[in-house]
């Protein structure tokens, strides 16, 4: 009998919060054209919301294909949740044609891609592509990673030798990258969009290719098998993140450990869980998510919104004060039927979060 050598491919999806992860998965899940695809969801917080608008749409996955990890910090618990998820896929790799990772908007994807090279996947895995998606609105209004606020703090300090954590955790997401997708290009003039793409260009470098999306439709014989062998070079990737522990940790993360520590991105960025059940409709939800935006530090609100009347359950997703929202299935028979939310941002405290809420929608309603 011949021996299997042939590795899996594996396309790491990495970005940050908001930038069009998930719609661009659900696109590639759509028009596989045959591909036998497993989807790996890295969430950053308790519900897995990313997983569930997946198994929820018509992509065509089937739900045991789509796995979910709970820690949106891979650097520091990967071998604790990812090994023994890419380990039991291998045990089914005869039934796997491509496996797509999606990062959270918060991780960092350079420890991710080292992963790759531990003796126990580096004969089993490739990584085919890093692909790095990129919100063309956020970058050419700053929304994202605040860059006027950042800009001010540099002015005022000349001793500043770095800019903020999420900026860093932006070009490091950045370096990673074989492929970078511009989303929302078309929610901006033609001008800016040559603005903020020679921007991003200019940061990778020319070798990195950059590809304009709108709604993530982009064919997926461009986004699948691309060969780049990433484990192999991820050690000539620039990481604010690794610079920074080797100055002050003088620890790398290539040994096993199984504490909790902090990073620059954990102490401020938090994410919370709140189930909304002050009466509500999709209008004024969103109406108080928009002003809740602008009077606290939130970067990404993404959930369901239960809607009284209605066999359908309705997605919510927003980014600074951008917000969109779609039905997309019925719901389940015996599925929680409620509004449930989850929210990224700085500091943010559960019990105020939805105490603000609730008011906001008496106030609303």
């Amino acid at each position: 009998m011949a021996i299997h050598t042939h590795k899996i491919p594996v396309t790491i999806i990495t970005g940050f919060l908001g930038s069009g992860k998930t719609t661009l998965i659900h696109q590639i899940a759509k028009n596989a054209n045959g591909r036998r695809l497993a989807i790996i969801v890295n969430e950053f917080g308790e519900l897995g919301m990313d997983g569930e608008i997946l198994k929820g749409n018509d992509c065509g996955c089937d739900e045991e294909n789509i796995l979910e990890l709970s820690n949106g910090c891979l650097c520091c618990t990967v071998q604790e949740e990812f090994l023994p998820t890419m380990l039991e896929l291998m045990e089914r790799k005869d039934q796997i044609d491509h496996i797509i990772i999606e990062t959270s908007g918060l991780a960092l994807p350079k420890p991710l891609v080292k992963a790759f090279n531990w003796p126990d996947l580096k004969p089993q895995i490739t990584v085919d592509a890093v692909v790095t998606v990129v919100d063309s609105v956020g970058q050419a209004t700053g929304e994202i990673c605040d860059r006027a606020r950042v800009q001010a703090q540099r002015l005022e300090d000349d001793s500043l030798d770095h800019e903020s954590s999420i900026e860093e955790l932006f070009e490091d997401q950045l370096s990673c990258a074989d492929l970078i997708i511009m989303t929302k290009s078309d929610l901006i003039d033609e001008e800016k969009y040559k603005e903020v793409s020679g921007i991003i260009q200019n940061k990778v470098g020319s070798q990195i290719k950059l590809i304009s999306a709108v709604k993530g439709d982009i064919p997926v014989d461009v986004l699948l098998g691309i060969g780049a062998k990433s484990e192999d070079y991820i050690d000539q990737k620039h990481s604010h993140h690794e610079a920074h522990h080797h100055h002050h940790h003088h620890h790398d993360h290539d040994h096993d450990h199984d504490h909790p520590h902090d990073h620059d991105h954990d102490e401020t960025i938090n994410s919370i869980v709140i189930t909304v059940e002050a009466p509500h409709t999709p209008k004024a939800l969103i109406k108080v998510l928009e002003k809740m935006v602008a009077d606290f530090e939130v970067y990404r609100i993404k959930g369901i919104i239960e809607v009284p009347g209605k066999p359908m359950r309705m997605i919510v997703q927003g980014v600074a004060n951008r917000f969109e929202n779609y039905f997309d299935r019925k719901w389940k028979e015996g599925e929680l039927r409620a509004t449930r939310l989850v929210i990224i941002g700085e500091k943010l405290e559960e019990a105020s979060i939805l105490k603000y809420i609730e008011a906001q929608l008496t106030v609303t309603a």
